[in-house]
This record gives C-alpha cells, structure tokens and sequence, in this order.
C-alpha cells in the first residue's frame, strides 16, 4: 500500500528515560498516543529532539516495535534514520519500511565535514538502493546549525530528479526563511515542512506542507489550530500566539526545557531526564522556566485547547 504524504503539524517525539537512563517504553507510548489524541498529525520519532543520537539503533528499534504492538499507526510514524554509517542507516530504514511506517526522516552523514554533495548523494542514494523498496518515503532532514553538514538546494533537486518517487519532501531546520522558501518556490508540490512553528503561516501562503516542531511536544493544539485556519482572518494572531511559545522555550536549552515543562504540567518529574552530553535544567532554571510560561498564560495541551 502506498503511503500517503505526510501534512500538517508532525511532532519529533521527546523520548523519556527511565532512573537508569534507559529508554522508557511505556512512558514514550503513552506520550505519543497523547501527542495524536492531541491533533499530531505524525510523529517525527527519533529525532534531534528525540536524543536519537544519544541512542543506539537497537533501542531506536525496540521503541519503534513498542509502539506499533501498543497500536501506534505507522502510517503516522516518520522514524528518524540518521545516521554516520551506511549499515546503520539501513537498517534502521528497513526496519521502518517493514513496520508499514509513512516516511523516514533521513539526516545526512555527519560526521566528516567537509563533505559534497556528490558524497552526500552517494549515501543516501546508497541507502535508498540497498533497501530497494517501492514503499520507501525519503524525507530529508536539514539541520547545519547542529549536523553542519546538510542539503542544498542543488542536491535537493537531484534528489527529486533521481528517486522522485522516493524522496518527497524535507524538514528545513537551518532556521533560515530565505532557504525555506527557496526551496518552495524551486520545487512545488515537493513536501516542504519548516522545523519551526515561528514560520508556518509564511510556509503555508507559500504552499508549505506543514511544519515538523520540538514544540509540538507541549503546544500541538496551538499549532494545529494555525494550520486548520491559516487562510481565515485569525491566522495572523494565531502565529503571533504560537511564536510567543516558541520564543519563550527558545530562551532555554530546548531539550531539557519542554522535558521539564512536560514533567511539570503531567506532574511526572521523571520526564525531566535527559541522556548526557544533555543535562537537565537545574532548579534555578526550571523554576524561570515555569514561571515565563505562565506570564503568557501557557497550559498545556487539550486544558488550553478548551479555555480558548
């Protein structure tokens, strides 16, 4: 069966952790099953937000089993792949493709820097080969401010000319608008998400996919709603409302911030783990944190939704 293009709001999953610093199974389930209760429309697992790089691909595995044996749609799954080895990025995306899940979110290879582009599509290119599979959904990811090595707008479009059927769209984290809608207008009808909520509505006008957000983690219906009425009279104050969010988190650690604020609001102090090199925020910082969110009348989730 053919996958269906992901829209609309994707969150890239926080992952909790137990006291030993394993991956927690049953907390991340139950998390992600909220995240879609919420208006997610998929989750971007295994992410940056997600700390996948601080795990190993088996445990990013066992929690993509766990979820799909509690029920989790794979249609709505976007595993990310990342990878620095040819091998593990296979595996991890056969791993996905044989669940039935609706894409895979694939970073470049990172770690030699300088690369080109030529090198860059010989993995991916290598990766997409090796699976051989006419279910594969490529979604690339772009981050340089923390990967450095990423996609340009050239190698984007090779990309399209060769697999077009394959990869069909990318999340832009660079944090750069100009290079976001570059790539809109270069490429239309390709799946464009911006990885932040700050530029949805100008993503949207523009034909924009959606958008793939940390802070997806905390504030789905916020976003959500802007997606839903981005061509109605409210999409301006709408945006304004959501970058607040956005702008109030970003004045933290990311990370470790929405771990904190998801322990605080579902009053589960445990969330607020995160794997080293991350540390959690102290109490001077979580106790700031907190109270910025309430001076702009931030709750989370569906309680915000219903007082609106």
């Amino acid at each position: 069966m053919t996958a269906q293009p992901f829209r609309g709001i994707l969150v890239p999953v926080l992952t909790p952790f137990t006291a030993s610093g394993e991956p927690d199974m049953g907390r991340f389930t139950t998390f992600c099953r909220w995240l879609l209760d919420q208006g997610a429309g998929g989750l971007a697992i295994f992410g940056t937000t997600s700390e996948a790089n601080s795990m190993s691909p088996a445990e990013r595995m066992a929690l993509l089993d766990r979820l799909i044996e509690a029920g989790i749609p794979a249609e709505k799954l976007m595993p990310g792949t990342g990878a620095c080895a040819m091998t593990d990025a296979v595996e991890l995306v056969r791993h996905a493709v044989g669940h039935g899940c609706g894409g895979v979110l694939m970073l470049p290879p990172f770690y030699y820097k300088p690369v080109s582009d030529d090198g860059i599509f010989a993995f991916v290119a290598g990766v997409i080969d090796k699976v051989g599979s006419a279910a594969l959904r490529v979604y690339l990811y772009h981050i340089p401010p923390v990967a450095v090595v990423g996609y340009s707008l050239d190698l984007v479009g090779r990309f399209i000319k060769a697999y077009p059927q394959t990869v069909v769209g990318l999340k832009d984290s660079s944090g750069d608008w100009n290079n976001t809608a570059a790539l809109l207008d270069r490429y239309p009808g390709f799946a464009v998400f911006p990885g932040s909520e700050v530029f949805l509505l100008d993503a949207l006008r523009k034909g924009g996919a959606g958008c793939i957000t940390a802070t997806g983690n905390i504030n789905v219906p916020g976003i959500a709603r802007l997606y839903a009425e981005w061509e109605g009279p409210r999409a301006d104050a709408l945006q304004a409302e959501i970058t607040t969010v956005r702008k109030t988190m970003q004045a933290y650690p990311m990370v470790p911030a929405l771990k904190r604020v998801v322990a605080h609001f579902h009053n589960d102090p445990g969330w607020a783990a995160v794997r080293p090199p991350l540390l959690p925020l102290n109490e001077a910082q979580s106790a700031a944190l907190i109270a910025d969110l309430a001076k702009i009348g931030f709750t989370l989730g569906e309680r915000r939704q219903k007082a609106a």
